[in-house]
């Protein structure tokens, strides 16, 4: 295997305990974390859930063991707005090393195949990266958490079967290549949902006949949430260590910048929070199925609302519990 430097890393502390001041039931809002190397997406969820006492944890786009970088944590209600953050651009900083060619597209896997890679100019590189950009259809690799009929993919291809993984369409909007110092070459790629960066390596191996895989990885961008105001794992054990975690939180609703911003009037606000449609006079119309966030008069975040045509009225489509929490009313509330 081609396990990159610091795999192997003692005294693992995503696994600890805390009996910290610091827990309160019931906490919402966004941690972003710099996941650590070797640590899966779920250890960090666990460590999360000790430190914080919230049971309701979830992250919002998994990252290899042997990648490192942005993972956002949600906490409490904002488990609900998962598929919000799914859907937004990421940006990864990836480093592939032409010529070897492995099971898992990465470092990680057993080498199936090795090439002089020294005839591949820059030139030919740069022409190579740029057919990946647009929307593209890509082949997951077979190491890979996709369900085949109801199971992942790396638990068949662990046992050794063959695994056939369909092509599917993904978005890459951009791709620069940063240094190139043969047979190593450190890219930046901006992609949406969906996307793995080792089919990428691989496929561009194969497009320059030399193979290839993925050396490293670090996502650096999740939507607005950056490495640069990631917490990292002294910072984040520090915290729940002190009880002081929550200053790390950033409020639900950072998690829904894409969409629009409505006010609600009093009256509004409650027909929303029994599920009811609104007509709100003081926004234009939209098209059917526009999402909106919805605040209160006092800025705290009643929902998200979604616009029908038919009826020309808004109708609640996730409706958040009144909690005395930040929201993005306040300045400086989201981190990036």
């Amino acid at each position: 295997m081609l396990r990159p430097a610091g795999w192997e890393r003692e005294g693992r502390t995503w696994g600890a305990t805390f009996t910290s001041p610091g827990y309160l039931a019931m906490t919402s809002g966004i941690l972003v974390v710099d996941k650590p190397l070797g640590a899966t997406s779920f250890d960090i969820v666990r460590l999360v859930r000790r430190g914080t006492g919230e049971k309701r944890v979830g992250h919002a786009g998994t990252l290899d063991p042997a990648a490192t970088g942005v993972l956002v944590v949600l906490l409490g209600q904002a488990t609900r707005i998962t598929e919000y953050l799914m859907d937004m651009p990421k940006a990864y900083r990836g480093t592939v090393r032409l010529g070897i060619s492995t099971t898992t597209y990465d470092a990680e896997g057993e080498v199936v195949s090795e090439a002089d890679p020294s005839g591949v100019t820059e030139k030919m590189l740069r022409e190579a990266l740029a057919e990946f950009v647009g929307e593209i259809e890509q082949v997951p690799p077979a190491h890979s958490a996709v369900k085949i009929n109801g199971e992942r993919a790396y638990h068949r291809a662990r046992r050794g079967e063959t695994v056939a993984m369909k092509t599917r369409p993904v978005s890459i909007y951009r791709i620069d290549l940063l240094r190139f110092e043969p047979p190593i070459a450190e890219i930046e790629v901006e992609c949406g949902r969906g996307t793995y960066i080792r089919s990428l390596a691989h496929d561009v191996g194969e497009r320059l006949k030399v193979g290839a895989h993925l050396a490293s990885l670090v996502r650096t961008r999740i939507g607005p949430f950056t490495i640069e105001a990631a917490a990292d794992e002294a910072t984040l054990i520090a915290a729940f260590e002190s009880g002081l975690w929550r200053e790390l939180l950033q409020p639900t609703d950072c998690g829904l910048i894409a969409l629009p911003a409505v006010t609600l009037e009093i009256e509004d606000e409650k027909d929303v929070r029994h599920g009811q449609a609104v007509d709100i006079a003081s926004v234009e119309p939209a098209t059917d199925g526009t999402e909106a966030r919805g605040y209160a008069e006092d800025g705290s975040l009643v929902g998200i609302i979604a616009f029908d045509a038919e009826s020309g009225m808004w109708r609640p489509r996730k409706v958040f519990a009144q909690r005395n929490e930040p929201s993005l009313a306040e300045p400086g509330a989201c981190s990036s």
